[in-house]
């Protein structure tokens, strides 16, 4: 098989597998316990959380685990949200966010919140002034996303936070796809707040992190056991920990090998008659292609990609499953139709340039095969 779909979920790493093996079998404790059994397990996490800090350039104790990427951005919302309803009830967020910052954000809705959704241009760009513009009196925080899942176009979120510091606005930002592709350092992101996912990295999923700066104060969104610093109640999945912190040391970023690639792949899929590019054609993910074909639905491209051996995404994981078009799409102004022929492609680390050159063959194939056309009469030169 040729998989082709990293963002929506990467192979766990052998090594990282491995690496976890004794905590999935004989180092079963529980890490609240006092027994030795459990007071091995708090070290194996407390070790994890270490070297996650130190990837990310902030301290052990700005780290806190969560199930995933979804947890963390329900937490980040809600639990601001909670924090700071006494300061205000204004919220900017943006029209392209993942569905785990778009729900709860309809939901602080309907509870009195007034939440502005800023609309991309074409390319799916949010420029830093309208987010200066946005800002009123009453704005408690903004939370946006620093890498689109869907068409890979990267925010500039350093400059973002600027903004919003000035005015003593905290910023979330979503990262899950931007770890292991573009620098992520807290320091530079900017962020006051950033969610973080294994499962993106080589590594386990069910795994992930909200990385809180300091003297940054949010209501818990699980409640009981003082897990987490009392932050995040529930006994922690320490296999899946030890496993995140594995695949975070073994991320090697190599970008202009994969820009490269991504760029070949882009370049040999225009060629294609009807083929368009959705997103930034520079200020996007590494690993992200997102193309739609004129003409195809793309329920039957996936379909007839999947007879081929190719793996690839209609868009965002989560809601894949779904035949509504892509919101981040329709908010880049696309009508339903053309939305509901999108297709997205994206690298990992065993990616080869044959892949994507039998995938070119095989999809231009499969797309004159739909529109029932012979494939010399459209090629474009």
């Amino acid at each position: 098989m040729v998989y082709l779909d990293y963002a929506a979920a990467t192979p766990l790493d052998p090594e990282v597998l491995k690496t976890m093996m004794p905590y999935l079998q004989d180092q079963y404790g529980n890490p609240s316990s006092i027994h030795q059994k459990g007071r091995e397990a708090r070290a194996a996490i407390e070790e994890s959380r270490t070297t996650i800090a130190d990837f990310f350039g902030c301290t052990p104790k700005e780290v806190v685990f969560t199930s995933g990427g979804t947890e963390s951005n329900n937490w980040a919302v809600f639990g601001l949200a909670e924090t700071l309803k006494g300061r205000g009830n204004h919220i900017i967020t943006t029209a392209i966010e993942h569905d785990s910052v778009l729900k709860p954000m309809e939901q602080l809705q309907d509870r009195g919140f007034e939440v502005m959704f800023l609309q991309p241009n074409k390319s799916g760009i949010i420029e830093p002034q309208q987010i200066a513009e946005a800002i009123t009196p009453k704005t408690i925080f903004a939370s946006i996303i620093y890498a689109n899942n869907e068409i890979g176009t990267i925010q500039d979120i350093p400059e973002i936070a600027k903004i919003l510091h000035e005015k003593n606005i905290l910023l979330h930002t979503d990262a899950c796809q931007a770890v292991n592709e573009i620098p992520t350092k807290m320091a530079d992101v900017g962020a006051d707040l950033m969610t973080i996912n294994s499962g993106k990295i080589y590594g386990p999923k069910g795994a992930g992190a909200l990385l809180i700066k300091e003297n940054t104060n949010i209501t818990p969104l699980l409640f009981g056991g003082g897990q987490e610093f009392r932050m995040r109640a529930g006994t922690e999945n320490v296999a899946a920990l030890v496993g995140f912190a594995a695949a975070i040391k073994k991320i090697q970023p190599e970008p202009l090998k994969t820009i490269r690639l991504r760029d070949h792949f882009i370049e040999q899929l225009l060629k294609i008659d009807g083929v368009t590019l959705n997103g930034h054609p520079k200020m996007r993910l590494p690993n992200n292609i997102n193309v739609s074909v004129e003409g195809v639905n793309n329920e039957s491209l996936l379909v007839r990609l999947d007879m081929e051996g190719i793996a690839a995404s209609a868009g965002s994981a989560c809601s894949s499953g779904s035949i509504e078009p892509s919101h981040v799409l329709l908010a880049l102004g696309q009508t339903k139709e053309q939305a509901a022929t999108s297709i997205r492609f994206s690298l990992g680390k065993d990616t080869t340039k044959e892949q994507i050159d039998k995938t070119v063959e095989k999809f231009t194939q499969i797309i004159y095969d739909l529109r029932g056309t012979k494939r010399e009469q459209t090629d474009k030169q």
